[in-house]
């Protein structure tokens, strides 16, 4: 057995603290070197941008193509993609209200190095038909290489689609393609391990080349997130709990842990199995868990949908600031509209949505300043992070409960069970009869 942890041994979210503070009071105490610690954020945002490719065409071929077509996924597939659609258009409203409510961007000067900001060029907007035939690529090579995530999520669809139709004798690109997926998520990980020295040097050089001005609308994003989260929380599960006639306590108890987990490692994978397991104690049958929540991990990214329209709309209010170029409501809309797309094409990896927000919002914004911003809010990502990937887990979780309602199962002592005269499908182990799992 491995001995006591010592306690220099922190864990990523701690160091990633560390480095927050450290960044910060480099940027305080020595501006002019703060400043030089650009190259390291620069590394940082380059490694994060090489995951896009990659892991939104093996993600999305894999989901696509394992359900065997979108035909196939069948009854409870059309139902889960129903209310997914529901609720992250909800999630979408909430946060376009909650940040053009509080405008945390206003006033913020995002400026870019002397080098680089010479002769900016201004953003054109582009009009929903430009925006519609953008999305589908002449070459997916020069798609991938340049990034566009719009044109990549569009194509690897396509090309799911086509592997499922072309049955077993596409099942070696499929399980390449679930291969690959799994690669970068591994990926992922080896680059958050630089995480805390990326984002310290990205908060050292925000203050130390912007002031300590950048913090009030950090706090203000920060603030409101959370703020717009409860919010989505108390209405939107509310509401849903009341119309299922959600029993709180037994689903509070099967959700707390994996709930925790997720808020403190930001991840929801790592709590996946867990909260799978809990489910099926709540009595959702095991196909219905099986299937919902891992298809949310695609399609059903609750609070990361909701940080992305707010954490978009600040850069936006951020780049109006600094170039006095409006952003209008009509503009917003269509983001959100892209958003719709582009969010549910990255499994719930940490950090991951700062990938989807820098492609998504390049596409939008002028390109140079939308780098600059979000290595600003690289700064106090974590932190939200935290939230949007505990909001997303319990979204989830929900769904599971939401679609066995919708399938006819019915409460009976706090747990789900068959509707009368449907006759119990067979399990290797009755995880119902089980409690919840106990605090670890």
């Amino acid at each position: 057995m491995p001995g006591p942890r010592r306690w220099w041994h922190l864990s990523l979210t701690q160091q990633i603290i560390v480095g927050l503070v450290v960044g910060t009071i480099l940027g305080v105490v020595v501006p002019a070197w703060a400043i030089e610690l650009k190259f390291l954020r620069e590394i940082f945002l380059n490694l994060i941008k090489s995951i896009i490719a990659p892991l939104i065409f093996g993600a999305v071929v894999a989901g696509i193509a394992g359900s065997g077509s979108l035909k196939a996924v069948g009854r409870i597939g059309a139902k889960s993609l129903v209310y997914f659609e529901i609720v992250t258009t909800l999630a979408l409203a909430i946060g376009l209200a909650v940040v053009n409510l509080v405008q945390p961007g206003q006033g913020l000067i995002l400026q870019a190095d002397a080098t680089d900001t010479t002769a900016l060029p201004v953003a054109k907007p582009k009009t929903p038909i430009e925006i519609l035939v953008h999305v589908f690529p002449a070459s997916i090579i020069k798609s991938m290489a340049e990034g566009d995530i719009l044109q990549i999520v569009a194509f690897s669809t396509i090309f799911g689609l086509a592997a499922a139709a072309a049955g077993e004798r596409a099942r070696p690109i499929v399980q390449w393609c679930e291969s690959l997926s799994q690669v970068m998520f591994r990926f992922t990980e080896l680059i958050m391990r630089f995480a805390p020295i990326g984002i310290g040097a990205a908060m050292a050089y925000s203050i130390g080349h912007q002031g300590l001005g950048v913090l009030v609308n950090l706090g203000a994003l920060v603030l409101s997130l959370y703020g717009a989260l409860v919010i989505f929380v108390v209405v939107v599960f509310g509401a849903v709990a009341l119309l299922i006639r959600l029993p709180l306590r037994p689903f509070i108890e099967a959700v707390r842990e994996p709930f925790m987990l997720a808020f403190v490692t930001t991840s929801s994978e790592s709590a996946l199995p867990m909260a799978m397991e809990n489910m099926e104690r709540l009595g959702v049958p095991g196909r219905i868990v099986g299937f919902v929540m891992p298809l949310g991990y695609s399609f059903n990214l609750d609070g990361t949908t909701l940080y992305l329209a707010m954490a978009s709309v600040f850069l936006a209010q951020a780049i109006e600031a600094t170039t006095g170029q409006p952003f209008t409501l009509a503009q917003q809309l269509m983001l959100m509209l892209a958003l719709m797309v582009t969010s549910k094409g990255v499994a719930a990896v940490p950090r991951a949505s700062l990938v989807v927000l820098l492609a998504t919002a390049s596409s939008f914004l002028d390109p140079a300043l939308v780098a600059v911003g979000v290595a600003v809010i690289f700064g106090v990502d974590e932190f939200m992070d935290m939230a949007r990937t505990s909001v997303n887990l319990l979204g989830n979780c929900l769904a599971t409960v939401v679609i066995a309602r919708w399938e006819g199962y019915r409460w009976d002592n706090g747990r789900l069970v068959e509707p009368a005269g449907r006759s119990s499908e067979p399990l290797e182990h009755d995880l119902a009869t089980q409690p919840i799992l106990p605090s670890r």
